[in-house]
């Protein structure tokens, strides 16, 4: 076991270890042990929270998250009416955000990081969120994707803002403007195509 996990004897010490250190030991030890060494580990929140281990994915955690968010609404949404998308989508995206923001409070406190990266179940909320208003086609779908990582990327205003929400709260609620952005900008090009097509 790497040396650094003794750092780990008390809980306390967990904000001291550097993150690149941090996110070593996460990758190492923590899937591999089932927890942090003197930290129990809540599995229910930590599968959620990295959505079923996508964010373990490197490089590029979030984006990882985002693109398995968008090939589960896929095939999901190509199986239900087009009049239900909406309303399910938007079902799917308030369900990943009552269970997202009390498993990234969870996974937060128990790697010792305000905001880990391993943390995936906001970029899912964020992503179905983004795409409420699109059909379950390749070209809308890639559309969506791609949105929602610009925004989520560079974090307009409020986006940044919400980060400082406390705990879970903050972690998910900016994935979920970023979200906002994405599905109004989605929504506009849409209708761009569709009157200069009509």
């Amino acid at each position: 076991m790497p040396r650094l996990i003794s750092r780990w004897s008390r809980p306390g010490e967990a904000a001291s270890i550097p993150d690149a250190a941090h996110d070593r030991l996460v990758n190492e030890a923590v899937f591999a042990a089932g927890h942090l060494p003197g930290v129990k580990r809540t599995r229910w929140a930590w599968i959620a929270g990295t959505f079923f281990g996508c964010g373990m994915g490197r490089p590029g955690p979030g984006t990882y998250g985002s693109v398995a968010a968008a090939l589960v609404w896929f095939l999901v949404m190509r199986r239900m009416p087009a009049p239900a998308i909406p309303l399910v989508t938007l079902g799917m995206a308030a369900a990943a955000t009552a269970v997202g923001i009390p498993a990234a409070t969870r996974v937060a406190r128990e790697s010792g990081r305000k905001d880990p990266q391993i943390v995936v179940i906001d970029e899912v909320a964020g992503q179905w969120l983004a795409l409420v208003f699109s059909a379950p086609t390749v070209p809308l779908t890639l559309l969506g994707l791609l949105l929602f990582r610009i925004f989520d990327i560079l974090k307009p205003p409020p986006v940044r803002a919400l980060e400082k929400l406390p705990e879970g709260t903050g972690i998910v609620v900016d994935d979920l403007a970023a979200g906002g952005y994405a599905l109004v900008v989605g929504m506009l090009l849409q209708l761009a195509w569709l009157y200069r097509h009509h």
